[in-house]
């Protein structure tokens, strides 16, 4: 049996529909090496969605691979609760200095939508312990994503992943989120004084008093279809937060360590949240690490005695993970000391640019938008109107099965295909990505679909 028939006759594939892989069976993956995957048949893949936005800084990378070897010789795991290491209380001075001002406690977990978790969580006893037990719901953005657990999909709106768990999800206020490319108000993201925060004002003003919570992905709508909004927003909706007794809570999992031009997205706006969740590029793609960051006055609601039952009771058996800590701390060390989001702000504009000339007067590309080196093509079925492609016809699905096999990773959302790269791509990979994009997206929408 091949690879794949041994592969197809006992995995489960995430977020799939398993009889697609009768037609296109999974590509066994052998090593990888920068931006490249490399199968076992030797063919070369340019990985330009970062396998699933995580890989942060390449494949195989030579100093975080050191540093975890180092690490395994000293210490692999060890329980967190009671008992400590230096590569986590590195880990937590290193990003104490990077994390926007006023985030000062560190909580570890495992994965991005156990971050979530963590995070609503800490809110909803927050309130119960500082003497407003009515303030128990949740309000998020609509087309959001925050992960696929029970309390993250209840924030999480988009009904692929949530809508058949209905019947087992908090009940949440869901904000009308803005949608700067089909703008009702007709606005554009650099004219516009965000008239759609109305929507926001409207849900505070009437769900505020019984609301613990707000929980957005600040500036970019990753599973949305990388739709992004303006900073304008996010501060507007800190200082709504502030005058109406409502936590903030960024999901920065897939925008942080330089996703978006900037270490956290929360920085375009120069806001703090009063909580923070991270993973993805954390570790640099390497091991499952995530944390849920907070201010210390949200740490003091839950500091007494035991016996005043306050105590957050929360766990999980690989916080703290020593190895994920390394790989972490190498990751800050290759942050700033090679300067990557300095070189990827000047790779960013050229991928724009690379993109606009390859693609921006196709018939069926709406929109191309971007923020730091991430880049979403908006595939519509009438460029004028806006109208999408209906989604029984698989458009982004069908041009991601000839771009992969032209040796390109461009994983769609639905009708988007998405530009999401290691931030150490070079000009010469972005040529040769686009180039091949262009290709699949002619091949597959000759003459305007």
């Amino acid at each position: 049996m091949t690879v794949e028939e041994r592969d197809l006759k006992y995995i489960w594939h995430p977020c799939s529909q398993m009889k697609d892989y009768e037609t296109f069976p999974p590509i066994p993956i052998e090593r990888g090496e920068g931006v490249y995957l490399y199968g076992i048949d030797g063919k070369r893949y340019l990985d330009v969605i970062s396998s699933w936005w995580c890989n942060l800084l390449g494949h195989c990378h030579p100093r975080i691979n050191a540093a975890i070897t180092d690490q395994l010789s000293r210490l692999e795991h060890v329980i967190f609760a009671n008992l400590t290491h230096l590569p986590a209380v590195e880990l937590c001075e290193r990003l104490a200095e990077v994390v926007p001002r006023g985030l000062e406690k560190f909580n570890f977990s495992d994965n991005g939508s156990a971050s979530v978790e963590c995070a609503l969580k800490m809110a909803f006893q927050y309130m119960h312990q500082t003497g407003r037990p009515r303030k128990t719901r949740f309000m998020c953005l609509s087309d959001g994503y925050h992960g696929e657990t029970i309390g993250a999909l209840s924030v999480g709106t988009l009904d692929l992943y949530a809508k058949i768990y209905k019947p087992m999800l908090m009940d949440v206020v869901r904000i009308p989120a803005p949608d700067c490319y089909r703008c009702p108000f007709g606005l554009t993201r650099e004219e516009c004084g965000c008239p759609c925060f109305k929507e926001a004002e409207r849900c505070f003003e009437q769900y505020a008093e019984e609301t613990c919570a707000v929980i957005v992905e600040p500036l970019l709508q990753g599973s949305a279809g990388m739709r992004i909004y303006p900073p304008l927003y996010l501060k507007k909706l800190r200082a709504l937060c502030d005058c109406s007794d409502v936590l903030l809570i960024a999901d920065e999992i897939a925008t942080g360590f330089g996703r978006t031009g900037k270490m956290f997205a929360c920085d375009h706006a120069g806001i703090t949240p009063d909580i923070m969740c991270l993973s993805k590029g954390l570790t640099g793609g390497y091991l499952p690490m995530a944390l849920t960051v907070t201010t210390q006055a949200v740490f003091d609601a839950f500091y007494a005695d035991y016996n005043e039952g306050k105590a957050f009771m929360h766990s999980h058996t690989y916080s703290g993970n020593p190895l994920g800590c390394r790989a972490a701390l190498a990751v800050q060390d290759i942050l700033r000391g090679d300067k990557i989001l300095e070189q990827a702000a000047e790779t960013a504009p050229r991928l724009t640019a690379l993109l606009n000339e390859a693609l921006g007067s196709h018939p069926n590309v709406g929109e191309i938008r971007h923020i730091g080196l991430i880049h979403a093509i908006e595939l519509t079925a009438d460029k004028r109107t806006k109208a999408p492609f209906p989604s029984e016809k698989r458009i982004g699905y069908r041009i991601y099965r000839r771009v992969v096999e032209k040796g390109l990773l461009l994983r769609p959302l639905g009708n988007v295909l998405y530009f999401n790269p290691p931030l150490v791509i070079d000009e010469n990979q972005c040529e040769e990505a686009v180039a091949l994009a262009r290709e699949a997206v002619c091949e597959e929408l000759p003459s305007g679909g």
